[in-house]
């Protein structure tokens, strides 16, 4: 249909709003939910979009920047600890894939070239729907979530060679374009400088960049700098033959030690999100029902076909990897469908007459079968397989050792005047804290000290899991913008209920807000300085020094009982009023009180020390 561009994101975002909050409500996961919008909305049922090439290619940008996000949760150091999966469990599994598929073309009378083409593309899984599904699941830091994520990170690393490959299984012969002029050695030369562009310039010059733009305190610029830069490095890549999504996966594991890190993931998670959807949809609308009409029985046979000999290729993978057998079957079945990058490897091919074009049809569509029946395999596996396993009984599996980042059991939000003190107090005793500072002059310097210190506004909810407050005990709460502290008290109180809560009050009218919001630990900032000026002030008028200490904690616990009774009476100013001098009289009372009570006391213990003549005369 010829509709405009508006038409277009209209029936996109309505499709997806409808249909995923039922998909997941169903149980069936959001990736589910996007391909069956975009089966609804595509040509071959409703007509509401039409040629999905272009939107695929616009829609493909959401995987390069989920694998930036990716390579964000990835140190360089743990990277390289997961050497030996990348490149075993990975390498085996594009191997063991493309020799089986490359036999089976050939036993159904293809071509070796043709068939080891095919072998090559069909090895490679969904990079998008299986990263999305096992994160629904929170399955990425089990042992078929690692295994996975390796194979997956190694096939993004083999496109490159595949690319290379591929024009060398030509049959027919191609005409010469004339468009590369480098030489091998060149072309090669160039790839390792935009490598070498990306690892430098993301250590040494993104750093100071960031610092620069978070000091001028305009979030939406900073927002406009994480996506120029995962869109230069992902121009860069193509512009020298390499995966975009490969680049963006370097680039976020270079600033992965960034103390900006958190943001950059709070501010590129709703692009990523909605990008990988519309890739979804795409999927989706782009299934031609006619082509599976004309072939009733041979698609279907494909797909059952590609899907079970990649589901036996990777559980003899598993079992060599020692997985356990329930985690075996997760690996297997995530990986079994054809991957993304099918659809741009069958296009090359088909420009350098390696394969013909309704071979291409035939397998596009099979690719896109199988992408489609995975989240329903993942189903199944949830609901049947893992029970039979056992699976909910089984202890958790343990995270990723992160070296670098500790996940300690104090968080303070704001680090200035106030939350240093507490900061430095905690750290005197052996207790190790998470910064959350959005004062960007502040980072490099708490860097230097050894704190863990990261960069981002406290009050957003994806920056405090991120700091570790599921995990952590207390929150400090210090920060110097009253409002600010009262959203960060609503989003830990709602999301983060065990996390307990000790809160700064600027004032007596911000400490009235926050008993208001049901947290009771809460220090003003200058009532313990103010007290302790005043008790010196007696010591110095003469008061004793224990009687003056006295009277400065009787007036801070009577004052912050007032404190707490006054928020029953804020909207009442007369009773507010009496309130405060009937404890004003009262605390007077106490205090003269018990000046009097020290002063016998004191006679007393001198009196009990004197002769018996000198009592009697006294």
């Amino acid at each position: 249909m010829g509709h405009g561009l508006l038409f277009d994101a209209l029936i996109y975002l309505s499709a997806a709003v409808i249909a995923v909050p039922l998909a997941k409500r169903w149980g069936l996961g959001s990736v589910l939910g996007y391909l069956l919008a975009g089966i609804i909305i595509g040509p071959f049922l409703l007509g509401l979009v039409g040629e999905q090439k272009d939107v695929m290619h616009f829609a493909e940008f959401g995987v390069v920047l989920m694998l930036f996000l990716v390579g964000l949760e990835l140190r360089p150091a743990l990277l390289w600890q997961l050497k030996g999966p990348i490149l075993g469990t990975g390498g085996l599994q594009v191997l063991l894939t493309s020799v089986a598929l490359t036999g089976v073309g050939y036993l159904l009378g293809l071509p070796w070239q043709q068939g080891l083409a095919i072998g090559l593309i069909l090895a490679l899984s969904s990079t998008a729907i299986v990263l999305q599904s096992l994160q629904e699941r929170k399955l990425m830091q089990s042992e078929s979530g690692r295994s996975a994520f390796a194979v997956l990170l190694f096939q993004d690393i083999a496109v490159i060679p595949i690319l290379a490959i591929l024009p060398l299984l030509a049959i027919a012969p191609v005409a010469s374009s004339g468009s590369s002029e480098l030489a091998g050695w060149q072309h090669g030369l160039l790839v390792v400088a935009a490598i070498a562009g990306i690892v430098l310039g993301g250590h040494y010059l993104m750093r100071p960049v960031f610092r620069a733009i978070a000091q001028s305190h305009m979030r939406e610029i900073f927002v406009a700098a994480a996506l120029l830069l995962v869109i230069a490095i992902a121009v860069l890549m193509e512009s020298v033959g390499l995966s975009p999504a490969l680049g963006s996966f370097l680039a976020g594991v270079v600033l992965a030690d960034s103390e900006y890190r958190h943001e950059l993931e709070a501010d590129i998670e709703p692009f990523k999100g909605l990008l990988l959807g519309l890739f979804f949809m795409s999927v989706g609308a782009g299934i031609d029902f006619s082509l599976f009409a004309a072939h009733p029985l041979l698609i279907p046979a494909l797909v059952i076909g590609l899907m079970v000999l990649k589901w036996l290729v990777l559980m003899g993978l598993g079992f060599v990897i020692r997985l356990s057998p329930n985690q075996r079957w997760t690996f297997a079945l995530a990986l079994a469908q054809g991957g993304e990058f099918a659809f741009v490897l069958f296009s090359f091919a088909a420009q350098n007459k390696v394969l013909p074009g309704s071979t291409i049809s035939l397998l596009t569509l099979v690719v896109a079968l199988s992408m489609a029946l995975t989240p329903l395999l993942l189903i199944l596996n949830d609901r049947v397989i893992q029970p039979w396993f056992d699976y909910r009984n089984q202890s958790d599996t343990p995270e990723h050792e992160q070296p670098e980042l500790v996940e300690h059991p104090v968080i303070i939000a704001g680090f200035g005047r106030f939350g240093q003190i507490v900061g430095r107090l905690l750290h005197g005793h052996g207790i190790g804290t998470t910064i959350l500072e959005q004062d960007a002059s502040q980072i490099e310097m708490l860097r230097k000290y050894g704190y863990q210190v990261f960069y981002g506004d406290a009050s957003r909810l994806d920056l405090l899991h991120a700091a570790g407050a599921h995990k952590a005990k207390l929150l400090v709460l210090s920060l110097n913008d009253p409002a600010t502290s009262l959203e960060v008290i609503e989003m830990v109180k709602k999301h983060f209920p065990h996390l307990r809560i000790l809160a700064r009050a600027q004032d007596r009218p911000h400490a009235h807000e926050i008993l208001r919001h049901g947290i009771d630990s809460v220090h003003r900032e200058t009532l313990g300085s103010a007290v302790d000026l005043g008790v010196e002030a007696l010591t110095l008028l003469g008061f004793r020094a224990n009687q003056a200490w006295r009277a400065g904690q009787m007036f801070k616990q009577y004052d912050n009982r007032l404190l707490r009774e006054q928020v029953n009476y804020l909207d009442d100013e007369h009773t507010y009023i009496n309130k405060s001098l009937q404890y004003r009289d009262i605390l007077s009372d106490l205090l003269q009180d018990d000046q009097e009570g020290q002063e016998r006391t004191h006679a007393h213990q001198w009196n009990s020390g004197l002769p018996d003549n000198d009592k009697e005369a006294t």
